[in-house]
C-alpha cells in the first residue's frame, strides 16, 4: 500500500533529477557514423539516435518513481515530479522537432549523381585565355556545372542540419541546467516544505521556462 511507504528523502529526490540531467546532457555527446554520401546528416545523427533511448529511460524512471514515492504526500516529491515530467515532455518535443527537421532534409536532398542530361542546356562556350594556354571542353564544363549545383545543394542541407543540431543542443542544455537547479533546490531546502508559495518563483525551473515559452509564443 502506498500509504505505508516512507517518502523518499530529499537527497534521493535530488539524485533523481541530477541523474536525469546527466542523461539529457549525454544526448549531446552521442556519436553516430554517417555514410560518406550522407555526411550532411552527421551533426544530427548522434542526438537523433540517442534521444529516443534517453526518453525511454527517463519515462521508465518516472514510472518507477511514481510507484515508489507516495505522492502527493510530500511537497518535495511533488516538486520533483513536476520538474522531471517537464524535462521529459520538453525533451520529447525537441526530439520530435529534430526528427521533423531530418525528414525535411532527406526530402530536400536531390544531389545529382547521373551523367549530365542534354536537356539541361548546352555548355557555356569559352575562348582560350590570353594568360593560360588551355580551355575547358564542353564535357568538362557540363561536369563543372553539375558539381557546382551539387555543392550548392550540399551546403544548403548541411546548413539545415547544423541549425537542427544547434536547436537540440540548446534544448538539452537548458533542460539539463534546469534539472540541476531544481535538484540543488530540493537538496538545499532546510525543510521538506518546498513549493509552498503561490507565486511563479515557487515552481520548478523547467516549469517556469515552459510557461515563459508559451507566453512568448502567444
Amino acid at each position: 500500500m502506498t500509504a505505508d511507504r516512507t517518502p523518499m528523502a530529499r537527497a534521493e529526490l535530488a539524485g533523481l533529477l541530477a541523474d536525469a540531467a546527466q542523461s539529457v546532457s549525454g544526448v549531446l555527446a552521442a556519436e553516430y557514423p554517417a555514410s560518406p554520401n550522407r555526411s550532411y546528416l552527421h551533426p544530427v545523427l548522434g542526438a537523433l539516435s540517442a534521444g529516443a533511448q534517453v526518453i525511454y529511460e527517463l519515462n521508465d524512471r518516472l514510472g518507477r518513481f511514481a510507484i515508489d514515492e507516495p505522492l502527493p504526500a510530500t511537497p518535495a516529491g511533488l516538486f520533483t515530479l513536476a520538474s522531471y515530467a517537464s524535462a521529459l515532455g520538453w525533451l520529447a518535443e525537441s526530439l520530435a522537432e529534430l526528427t521533423a527537421a531530418v525528414d525535411q532534409i532527406c526530402t530536400r536532398v536531390g544531389i545529382p549523381t547521373e551523367p549530365p542530361d542534354p536537356a539541361r542546356g548546352a555548355p557555356i562556350p569559352t575562348e582560350p585565355d590570353s594568360e593560360f594556354d588551355f580551355a575547358f571542353s564542353a564535357l568538362e564544363l557540363t561536369a563543372i556545372r553539375i558539381a557546382a549545383e551539387a555543392s550548392g545543394d550540399y551546403v544548403e542541407v548541411l546548413s539545415q542540419s547544423l541549425l537542427a543540431a544547434e536547436r537540440i543542443t540548446d534544448a538539452c542544455m537548458e533542460i539539463s541546467s534546469g534539472l540541476l537547479e531544481d535538484a540543488a533546490y530540493v537538496l538545499g531546502e532546510a525543510t521538506d516544505h518546498v513549493w509552498i508559495g503561490d507565486g511563479p518563483d515557487s515552481l520548478p525551473t523547467l516549469v517556469r521556462s515552459l510557461l515563459a515559452r508559451m507566453e512568448a509564443a502567444e
